[in-house]
């Protein structure tokens, strides 16, 4: 393992299992010398993670027990990242990542600073993801971890709302959960200017205040506050209703997407997938994403679209 930073954080890693491990196995799961095994020991220790030796023939390594791990060193707008890049992967954002991402992200809260670990762990909790994008950007990361502080302590929250016109108002709202949903993160909120439901696009919201007012928490109308957006952003846009046969085995077809779509078995080892998409990129990323040919059924706009990704890729390929 060439790249010392990776090979450090994978000795970490295999000590923070506490178990015992002999300094002959330890540095073949590394694929190290003993000598360069010892100088990765002392980086830790250096970093100050206390690294118990036992010396002779049979000697080892093993992390003290009970010790106290360094805090993770990072700043706000990376804890943010972390946090919800992690969360999407335990929501299934990438296939196969889901296990590994929810490990990861109990051990990254677990060594935050205790003032970031407040804010990130609000974050988590309140936050409800649909699991395909990882909305980060035109959004500040400090006004995501307030707003989700507020969502926690059930706290009325002010601020300024700009509307798609550039209106302006403001608005005094008891806050529910955020929810990040394509490329965009909304706050869902009872809005106790318009005496109802709102949800509000995060980027849009300037100058929030904690009032300090408590509320007891009102029942939602609808199953949760993804639903929610989703209903209430179907109002303003069409929606398209996508159907198309791929040449693969449905238990296939489900491995990959059938999170978002509805998959019927067809004879010869063949599939339909049937879904309701707001855009058409992410439908044309679904099919591009079971490996297998495919043919678009619905609708005629969709074939236009794979005929463009078709030409671009095209042409891309020619310019190697």
């Amino acid at each position: 393992m060439a790249d010392t930073s990776a090979r450090t954080l994978r000795l970490l890693s295999l000590l923070q299992t506490h178990r015992y491990w002999p300094g002959a196995e330890l540095a073949e799961r590394l694929g190290v010398s003993a000598r360069t095994l010892r100088r990765d020991i002392d980086r830790l220790r250096d970093l100050g993670y206390p690294v118990d030796a036992r010396p002779g023939v049979d000697g080892g390594y093993q992390l003290a027990a009970g010790a106290a791990l360094p805090p993770l060193v990072v700043d706000d707008e990376e804890a943010v990242a972390l946090t919800v890049c992690l969360q999407a992967g335990s929501q299934g954002a990438v296939d196969g990542l889901a296990e590994p991402s929810i490990r990861a992200l109990a051990k990254v809260v677990t060594v935050l600073p205790t003032r970031l670990r407040r804010r990130v762990d609000a974050l988590r909790a309140m936050t409800v993801s649909t699991g395909w994008t990882v909305p980060l950007a035109d959004v500040d990361p400090a006004v995501l971890t307030d707003l989700a502080m507020t969502c926690r302590a059930e706290e009325r929250l002010r601020f300024t709302y700009t509307a798609a016109g550039n209106a302006t108002t403001d608005r005094e709202v008891e806050p529910h959960r955020l929810v990040s949903l394509g490329r965009r993160w909304y706050l869902v909120a009872y809005d106790l200017t318009r005496h109802g439901w709102r949800s509000f696009r995060v980027d849009r919201i300037s100058g929030s205040v904690p009032t300090g007012a408590r509320f007891r928490p009102r029942d939602l109308p609808a199953p949760d506050a993804a639903t929610f957006v989703r209903n209430g952003i179907g109002s303003l846009r069409p929606s398209y209703e996508v159907s198309a046969e791929i040449e693969a085995p449905a238990d296939l077809v489900r491995s990959r997407i059938g999170r978002w779509c509805t998959v019927t078995d067809l004879p010869d080892n063949r599939s339909r997938i049937d879904l309701t998409a707001d855009e058409l990129h992410w439908p044309l990323l679904a099919l591009g994403t079971v490996g297998a040919e495919f043919r678009v059924l619905s609708p005629a706009v969709l074939v236009d679209r794979v005929q463009e990704w078709g030409a671009r890729f095209t042409r891309a390929a020619e310019h190697r």
